[in-house]
């Protein structure tokens, strides 16, 4: 797998009818995966942990926001994710924001969908997202 970035917006309680909106005018393969699906019991067990459409020359994912602050809406909306398989490369990325005081906003570690993520949020409001996905774990069949 090559590294890519996406684009990674959240929603408002909303991921699931904004996604299969953007699918109707897109088309492409849309996978919904919830809270529930993962045994997430802090958030709606119906609401988006993460979508994902994959339409020809581009992916957009998005989820539901269940848990930000209010005053997150605008500053953390949108997301730019790097999907990769390359563990050098994308935990440099990672590594250099955090040295350069960029806030921490969860570790890069593995996850309940067995790849490596991590998130940082940038002095001007973009949060960065790097999932680094490990062989079998979820990402790798989504």
């Amino acid at each position: 797998m090559a590294t890519s970035l996406v684009v990674y917006v959240s929603f408002a309680g909303a991921a699931r009818e904004a996604m299969t909106f953007y699918q109707s005018v897109f088309g492409g393969e849309l996978a919904i995966h919830t809270f529930a699906d993962f045994g997430m019991t802090d958030a709606p067990a119906d609401g988006v942990m993460h979508s994902e459409l994959r339409a020809e020359g581009f992916t957009l994912m998005g989820a539901d926001a269940f848990g930000e602050p209010a005053e997150g809406w605008g500053r953390g909306r949108v997301h730019a994710a790097f999907m990769s398989d390359d563990i050098d490369r994308v935990r440099g990325f990672y590594d250099r924001f955090v040295e350069r005081g960029a806030d921490v906003v969860m570790p890069l570690e593995k996850q309940l969908w067995g790849d490596l993520y991590g998130e940082v949020m940038d002095p001007w409001g973009v949060a960065w997202m790097f999932n680094i996905a490990v062989p079998g774990g979820w990402a790798e069949g989504s």
